[in-house]
């Protein structure tokens, strides 16, 4: 069963061994998905698997079989994109990939309700979208280079900084 990758259908390899993040990478030359610590402790990796997010370097090539893979590449362009370079959301640069994949779907999972460690009031219909929501949602996503406030301010602005 084929995968599709932001849009296409390719095969997944033949040795079911491979990851998620080799086969991006290394078969398909998709380098926006950075290899960080190849461990899931990092999430430069993060890629989305049918709108959520994964790490791509945990997660086997063939799980993601009859499922759509959505990286980087197939963002581009997205509107956090520019609010990460507007709010200085960045600096290396090389977190910068997942971090947008994890930010995208974690708009989409506060603004579907889904509560977080954090969230005060669990049987909420919506959940508020604040500074604390957004860190703590994104905690998997490492920053070396001490962007995380811009980060934050760009995912914030994109999300309009509201209740959603």
């Amino acid at each position: 069963m084929d995968i599709t990758v932001n849009g296409t259908a390719v095969a997944p390899p033949d040795d079911a061994r491979v990851s998620l993040l080799d086969m991006l990478r290394d078969h398909l030359h998709l380098t926006g998905t950075k290899v960080g610590c190849n461990q899931g402790a990092c999430g430069a990796c993060t890629v989305l698997i049918d709108g959520r997010r994964v790490l791509s370097c945990l997660t086997l090539a063939a799980q993601a079989a009859g499922r759509e893979v959505t990286t980087i590449e197939g963002l581009d362009p997205h509107p956090l994109q520019a609010a990460f370079v507007e709010r200085d959301g960045l600096q290396c640069g090389y977190c910068t990939p997942g971090q947008i994949c994890a930010a995208a779907a974690m708009i989409d999972e506060v603004r579907a309700g889904v509560p977080s460690y954090v969230t005060a009031d669990l049987s909420a219909e919506s959940v508020p979208f604040s500074r604390d929501e957004v860190r703590e949602r994104m905690s998997g996503n490492l920053c070396r280079c001490g962007a995380h406030n811009g980060i934050v301010d760009a995912i914030l602005e994109v999300a309009d900084g509201s209740t959603v």
